[in-house]
């Protein structure tokens, strides 16, 4: 006998709305967490900071976030978003090849700048969690390790496109290429040396210069 499932009922105006205003609430949260754990770091986020900082009860963000963990993994994973918005894409209007490998580490850069008063989720995180395992480090290792493929597929596709040497080592030079962004930060929210911009672009072109055909 084949059974055959009732329909599925519309849901209420009321219920759509309580559903709507209940993400905007938990986009709220998230965004709210994204600031402190720039300023902070993921570890200093907390149920109870939240809840402060957004006026709620905690047991209204823990409604959203099971747990302090699931809210860390929800602020990594919207950094990442946001990175890929400012970062990622708009490089990928301009041709393959150099042209969008240097846009891509020119936009890298300015969001490092733009980063110097606030802090890097990717570098603070991996300060952080390290040496430590579990789901929060897993979602870090899983966003940096996205981006550090798609600095390397740049790469990739400036060798076949011949603007490097056809013997150039993609993996070195992507290794080579974050090693300059780790060095901004560096020098400029460590030691707020004033020229970690122009140094970080020099060794790029550096790098750059020794594989040009």
């Amino acid at each position: 006998m084949t059974v055959v499932a009732p329909p599925r009922l519309p849901r209420s105006p009321a219920t759509l709305r309580g559903a709507h205003k209940g993400q905007q609430t938990k986009a709220a949260i998230v965004d709210a967490a994204l600031a402190l754990a720039a300023q902070v770091g993921l570890e200093g986020l907390s149920i109870g900071a939240i809840a402060e900082v957004m006026q709620m009860s905690k047991s209204g963000v823990f409604a959203h976030f099971g747990s302090r963990e699931e809210l860390q993994i929800s602020v990594v994973r919207e950094y990442h978003e946001r990175f890929e918005q400012d970062v990622f894409f708009p490089a990928l209007k301009l041709p393959r090849g150099l042209p969008r490998l240097r846009e891509l580490f020119d936009n890298w850069m300015r969001q490092t700048s733009a980063e110097i008063d606030s802090g890097c989720i990717y570098i603070s995180g991996a300060v952080e969690f390290d040496d430590r395992p579990g789901p929060v480090r897993d979602a870090l290792v899983q966003t940096v390790n996205t981006w550090q493929s798609a600095i390397y597929r740049a790469v990739e596709l400036a060798v076949q496109e011949g603007h490097l040497q056809a013997g150039a080592d993609p993996r070195q030079i992507a290794f080579e290429i974050h090693g300059l962004i780790l060095a901004l930060h560096y020098e400029a929210r460590f030691l707020r040396n004033p020229n970690g911009l122009q140094r970080a672009r020099q060794g790029f072109d550096n790098i750059l210069s020794r594989h040009i055909p």
